[in-house]
């Protein structure tokens, strides 16, 4: 089984080239909204974020993601300490997902923003970077989340530079509005399906 990342920064639109590998059958880990659902109810998570960040980070058994993110993506100490705790739980769970896809499917993939800072890239065979220009990713995350843009650039800061996550991948998809999505997956799709075949 081939394992696959798939990374970019805010607004890259990686989830919508996620979208389309899922049309071709293959199935995506969302690092994201996985890692929301363990940060409500790993206890090893859970405890560990209260004891570095206080009790009233979380309310009625959930975490108050609005103050998490107010506290980490303004001090790059904090964030870092919150990445080093939920991390770990998420590779432990992602790896457990894949082994049971394992029997079923030839190729797997990883939806990841952060996926160099993580580590996941140290498991996968393959990575692509989704790339658009940074005045685009800001103006479709300042309309997808409704934020500020000074909040956006600082969750962009918060992210590894685009040019080094090119550097570190082996494929790259550009995502400016200009160029077919479709037409570049199918082309990876293509030769991601010949190494499975040699």
């Amino acid at each position: 089984m081939i394992t696959i990342g798939i990374t970019g920064g805010i607004g890259s639109g990686k989830s919508v080239v996620c979208d389309i590998f899922r049309l071709h059958g293959i199935p995506v880990y969302d690092a994201d909204s996985e890692a929301k659902e363990l940060n409500d109810t790993s206890l090893v998570i859970r405890s560990q974020l209260i004891s570095h960040f206080g009790e009233e980070l979380y309310r009625e058994g959930r975490l108050d993601r609005r103050m998490f993110a107010s506290i980490i993506f303004q001090d790059k100490k904090k964030l870092a300490v919150a990445n080093a705790i939920i991390h770990p739980e998420l590779a432990k769970d992602f790896l457990k997902w894949c082994s049971r896809q394992e029997q079923h499917y030839p190729m797997v993939i990883i939806d990841a923003a952060l996926l160099f800072e993580a580590g996941f890239h140290r498991w996968l065979d393959k990575i692509i970077t989704v790339y658009a220009p940074k005045d685009l990713r800001l103006q479709r995350t300042i309309a997808r989340d409704l934020a500020s843009a000074d909040e956006v650039e600082e969750r962009m800061n918060a992210q590894l530079a685009e040019d080094e996550k090119i550097r570190r991948s082996d494929f790259t998809i550009c995502n400016d509005n200009h160029h077919s999505l479709i037409l570049q997956v199918a082309k990876i799709m293509k030769e991601l399906s010949e190494n499975i075949v040699s």
